[in-house]
């Protein structure tokens, strides 16, 4: 179902991928939109090693919302900021992509739960962090991407 690698000597290993999830703050998440056409956003994230889901959050309506609920599949893909050898001009980037199924989190409390893994990638201040989820929690949906199908990969773009 999924494409095979083209190019298998840039592949990153299933850790690497997982290293790049948990460390980045932020990827482009993509759905089937409105008439057929992707629809991608920029959006923060959490990696939960536990259950091997992504999750994220945003509010409960929009464009997004109406076409998850309408089709749950999405990818999400994942850079880092890249480095350069020494000597060369051109950037190596790794990247990961993400397809899967998306699906709610239903559960207030195991929502808030999230929500808080997912604010403790910027901050650890607690008291902003409950005032964020006491303030803007009860307009917040919560959910996830639960894989399917996972490749990485690094790419010099000379």
């Amino acid at each position: 179902m999924f494409r095979e690698m083209r190019r298998k000597n840039q592949a990153l290993s299933g850790e690497e991928c997982i290293r790049i999830l948990t460390e980045e703050l932020r990827g482009v998440l993509s759905v089937n939109g409105d008439d057929g056409y992707p629809y991608g956003t920029p959006i923060d994230h959490w990696y939960n090693a536990d259950d091997g889901k992504i999750y994220f959050h945003s509010g409960k309506i929009g464009h997004r919302v109406d076409a998850m609920k309408a089709d749950p599949r999405a990818s999400f893909c994942v850079y880092d900021s890249g480095f350069r050898r020494e000597g060369e001009w051109a950037l190596n980037i790794s990247s990961v992509i993400v397809f899967g199924r998306l699906e709610i989190v239903e559960d207030q409390d195991e929502a808030i739960r999230i929500a808080r893994q997912l604010s403790y990638k910027f901050t650890d201040d607690e008291e902003f962090i409950e005032g964020t989820i006491r303030d803007a929690g009860p307009h917040t949906l919560v959910f996830a991407l639960v894989p399917e199908h996972m490749t990485g990969k690094i790419v010099n773009e000379s």
